[in-house]
């Protein structure tokens, strides 16, 4: 009976989550063209895409270099094209995964103003090394949860370029707002606007529990209460994660976040990124759990055993 009700209450919230999504795709493709929403706040709705091929960190020897020079930027466009995939496993190439020219940062991280992500903590490392430690190949839950067609943390909160279906889709209405990811799984993050508190802490979510509130024509996104399922880069369930939307111009949404993790880094870092308009449409991603894949990595690992050659299930 339990697990009826279960499979029922999920059933509803997904046809809840559906009917305010075709509401709301009304309104914003109503709304795009203003640059304001009718109840008054700056209008983010839209298809949105970062347009630029920007490292996450700056190189070492640049320094505190924010800007590429043009030689710079066209070697990083030659080394793109001469790549014959952008994907380790070597399955996709620039046709799937929407090459884009190099940007005129030098990385997407501002700060601290190396360009660099932190240092790790020493607690932070250990659960690094823990992390690493933990044979992948024994269970599919050992897997990670984009593998598993889970979760996507490139999704967010916070969100980073994925190396392919790369769009995000805005769309508004009185008191929430609603970021809905191409990529991967990931539900559509509905979130109140009202700054509202946050529940629990002892109430944890893969996403985190996120609320928002507006300063100025900022939209200011909050989001705490995360679990290390997710671990956004190596980090610990006490990760906050302040993100915000701003629109400086007609075709323009400023996107920045600040993640801070005593646990997990020296000092919290930021990103700034800027999103251009894109046409789309977003494409159905369709991943499952029960993907051919797992089954022949755990066959693959089961022979690696057999004949003890560990690089096989590699």
């Amino acid at each position: 009976m339990r697990r009826r009700l279960h499979e029922l209450f999920g059933v509803a919230m997904a046809l809840i989550t559906v009917t305010v999504l075709l509401q709301l795709t009304t309104g914003a493709v109503k709304g795009q063209a203003s640059r304001a929403t009718a109840w008054g706040h700056p209008n983010l709705e839209g298809i949105w895409l970062d347009v630029y091929s920007t490292p996450l960190e700056r190189a070492v020897e640049l320094g505190k270099r924010e800007l590429a020079t043009a030689e710079e930027r066209a070697l990083r466009d030659q080394v793109q094209l001469d790549r014959p995939s952008v994907l380790p496993s070597g399955a996709y190439n620039t046709v799937y995964t929407s090459a884009k020219p190099a940007g005129p940062r030098t990385s997407l991280v501002v700060d601290p103003p190396n360009g660099r992500i932190p240092f790790r903590t020493e607690e932070g490392e250990i659960r690094a090394r823990r992390r690493g430690a933990a044979r992948g190949y024994d269970s599919h839950e050992n897997r990670p949860a984009q593998e598993r067609c889970l979760a996507w943390t490139h999704e967010g909160p916070p969100m980073l370029p994925p190396p392919y279906n790369d769009l995000y889709q805005i769309f508004q209405a009185p008191g929430y707002v609603v970021l809905f990811p191409e990529m991967a799984n990931n539900p559509p993050r509905i979130i109140p606007t009202d700054n509202r508190p946050h529940i629990s802490p002892k109430i944890r979510q893969w996403p985190g529990h996120s609320t928002g509130h507006w300063e100025g024509d900022t939209l200011v996104i909050d989001t705490v209460n995360f679990t290390e399922k997710t671990s956004f880069r190596g980090a610990g369930p006490e990760l906050h994660v302040v993100e915000r939307f701003t629109r400086t111009d007609a075709d323009t949404i400023l996107y920045e976040f600040t993640v801070d993790d005593a646990t997990t880094w020296s000092r919290p870092w930021s990103v700034a990124m800027p999103m251009k308009p894109s046409p789309g449409p977003l494409y159905e991603y369709s991943c499952h759990e029960g993907n051919y894949g797992i089954v022949n990595t755990m066959r693959g690992a089961r022979r690696a055993d057999r004949v003890g050659d560990s690089d096989t299930a590699r």
